[in-house]
């Protein structure tokens, strides 16, 4: 939180910071630093096996005070050996829980001469295993080098709040009744009579309800349902399109914590590149006239943002192939129900995406590095700074692009004057089409309300499907129109399709080995029948069509791993000589699938989590179990605000046998976990607090 009385250092104040770390008997975990607004009794974050001093995490550094203010929230989670089986998470028993402690060192930046240590403390968890909140100034000491202690009362003191919370996760069959009514939410209409929405509704931090909901849903495959469901509910009190998931609503939250979730491939092969080379460059990008430092050229710092800018920018908008497959699924959901609540507004579709991609996902992450892991510390002030005028452009370049204001919303006036430079025609149509890209096809099955987008046409030439010999004749012009939903080609623009492969049959698309028909420019999209051989006019348009069209069917289930680069001619395939038409491919696909990582979710350990949540807000739960008994007795108009006025209740009855049913699955699993607490107090050493000694009376 923060530190007072630090010492001076060469007769001036200090530049101090901090490292937190969770140190074991042999080895440390180091600490994952996470948003300030996670709640900070969970204790959430990804860990190695094998640690390394250098993996550590550290503050922020306060300039020239002996007095810092921190306030920096830092997690760390422990599992047992049994909980997970990956190697990513770190795994301890629990009769080593108590051999742990977590660490706090203090360190002077010295910018180009060595850090200086300041001091340490040292808090062992058994201390917190009876007490989950801990709050107290602490001195700081100097390093346990194994000699005698020097004088402590000059290092300065720390004030340290930590949390602490366990989790009791039970045999998976206990959870059976709770998991399948959480499943449940998304097909419970209204959706804000289901239990995943209920449990939104009375915690008293969404957040702390988030985590484990997404978590558990995406295992099963039921986020993007439920997110679309919350999300319409949403829409229904938006009345304003420009302001469209602009709030912090379940919905949006929940969104947020899946892209962070299955997002972090994502953002690491598109944006860490830039992003390491801007954290280590020195170039500055300084364009405020007041925060300009001596020396300083404005147009110069103007060119190296500008550069900055062009290449994430360029990156973001050609990284559609890398997109997860639930993040495109969520997004086309988000684009129907924008596009049929503001029927008339031809840009919503746009801004509907735009508002979570480029806003919630890309600018965040751009400004924060470390928080997605992308960077392993906080950037330097001067890094920072450059990262939020680049996060800031961006921003505005994808709402900007997807709304086609005339001008920007920037309140500063010098960078109104640097966003002038951004606006051409050409980096709307890029967000366009990046946003077309990942939002316009879904991956399921259609429902056929939607209108397809139009993605790309234009004249090439396409060879018979083997019904006629090899020759000029076979090859004819044709005009080729592509959509989110078909391939289609006419004799001429606007006539009748002549042939038409459905998107979700193309099971690959590459480029066609010149030898083939001796013709260059040449690619194949091979689908359920036989491949479709196409010559463009030039290999950039051969390039263009092969992009695109990847980009269209990326998602289809049966894409192919393997293909032939030639053609099948004349009873063999020209590249490998198989005879068998069906033959496996010979050559790997060159358009991979996206970057769907699988995600190490323990469902057990979610439930038992939401099941924690649940019983502490039971207080909450039954004043909405009584605020929907009142709502079904009295029907007439609510005359001021009460106690329920603050829930959502669309269905009183059904939202009613919902909260039965958690009240009745509570009660059931408070048997075990009371029964574990006993056998744990039971069997705790004789004399503590869990196991106290009984003294002998005469």
């Amino acid at each position: 939180m923060a530190c007072h009385g630090l010492p001076l250092i060469n007769g001036q104040s200090c530049d101090p910071y901090a490292t937190v770390s969770l140190v074991g008997p042999s080895r440390e975990i180091p600490s994952c630093r996470q948003p300030a607004e996670v709640p900070e009794h969970v204790l959430q974050g990804k860990t190695l096996p094998h640690w390394n001093r250098n993996d550590q995490k550290k503050t922020k550094v306060k300039k020239k005070t002996s007095n810092p203010q921190f306030n920096e929230i830092f997690y760390f989670e422990v599992t047992r050996s049994s909980s997970y089986t990956r190697k990513s998470q770190f795994q301890v028993e629990e009769e080593d829980i108590e051999k742990l402690e977590i660490r706090i060192d203090l360190w002077n930046n010295g910018n180009l001469v060595q850090d200086i240590f300041l001091g340490e403390i040292k808090v062992p968890v058994n201390v917190l295993r009876n007490d989950s909140s801990h709050q107290a100034w602490y001195l700081l000491q100097p390093r346990d080098n194994g000699n005698k202690s020097s004088k402590t009362d000059d290092l300065g003191s720390l004030r340290l709040n930590i949390c602490y919370t366990e989790d009791y996760v039970l045999p998976s069959e206990y959870y059976g009744p709770l998991k399948t009514l959480l499943l449940k939410s998304p097909d419970v209409q209204p959706i804000s009579a289901s239990a995943a929405y209920i449990l939104g509704e009375i915690c008293r931090d969404k957040n702390d309800a988030v985590l484990p909901l997404v978590r558990l849903l995406l295992h099963h495959d039921k986020l993007v349902p439920f997110a679309t469901a919350v999300a319409e509910l949403d829409l229904k009190d938006t009345q304003d399109a420009n302001t469209i998931f602009r709030g912090n609503s379940l919905a949006t939250r929940c969104l947020d914590e899946m892209m962070k979730i299955v997002g972090g491939h994502y953002l690491k092969v598109t944006l860490k590149p830039i992003l390491d080379e801007i954290c280590e460059s020195s170039k500055s990008c300084e364009i405020d006239p007041i925060k300009l430092k001596e020396g300083d050229n404005v147009e110069n710092n103007k060119e190296n943002l500008r550069y900055y800018v062009d290449k994430l920018f360029s990156t973001i908008v050609k990284s559609s192939m890398s997109c997860p497959t639930v993040m495109c699924d969520t997004f086309y959901s988000l684009r129907q129900m924008a596009t049929q609540r503001f029927p008339n507004d031809p840009h919503v579709q746009y801004s509907a995406v735009s508002s979570f991609v480029f806003l919630r996902f890309f600018a965040v992450a751009v400004v924060s590095p470390h928080t997605f892991h992308l960077r392993p510390h906080h950037p330097d002030p001067q890094t920072v700074r450059t990262l939020t005028l680049i996060s800031k452009t961006i921003q505005t370049l994808g709402s900007w692009g997807s709304l086609s204001k005339s001008k920007s919303s920037f309140k500063e006036t010098f960078m109104c004057e640097f966003f002038k430079m951004f606006q051409e025609e050409g980096y709307i149509i890029a967000v366009k089409k990046f946003l077309d890209e990942i939002s316009s096809t879904e991956t399921k099955e259609s429902s056929g309300t939607s209108e397809p987008v139009h993605l790309k046409e234009g004249e090439m030439y396409k060879r018979a499907q083997g019904r006629t010999r090899i020759g000029k004749k076979n090859f004819k012009k044709r005009w080729f129109c592509l959509t989110s939903r078909e391939l289609t080609y006419h004799k001429q623009p606007g006539k009748d399709a002549i042939y038409t492969i459905p998107v979700k049959n193309i099971l690959a698309v590459e480029k066609l080995e010149e030898s083939s028909f001796n013709k260059k420019n040449m690619f194949q999209v091979i689908h359920m029948e036989k491949p479709l051989y196409v010559q463009a006019n030039n290999c950039v348009e051969a390039n263009e069509w092969i992009d695109v069209l990847c980009r269209v069917s990326r998602c289809n289930q049966n894409r192919l791993s393997f293909y032939h680069p030639s053609a099948y001619l004349n009873g063999n395939w020209l590249c490998c000589l198989e005879t068998s038409e069906n033959a496996l491919g010979c050559k790997p696909c060159t358009a991979g699938v996206p970057a769907d990582i699988q995600i190490d979710i323990d469902e057990d350990r979610e439930t038992e989590r939401i099941y924690s949540l649940f019983t502490l807000s039971l207080l909450k739960l039954q004043k909405m179990e009584e605020a929907c008994g009142t709502i079904a007795v009295y029907q007439g108009p609510q005359k001021e605000p009460d106690d329920y006025s603050n829930f959502v209740i669309e269905d009183s009855v059904t939202t009613f046998k919902t909260i039965q049913q958690i009240k009745s699955i509570i009660e059931k699993l408070d048997e075990p976990h009371e029964k574990y607490r006993k056998k744990r107090s039971s069997s705790a050493k004789y004399g503590s607090k869990e196991n106290p000694i009984v003294g002998k009376t005469s």
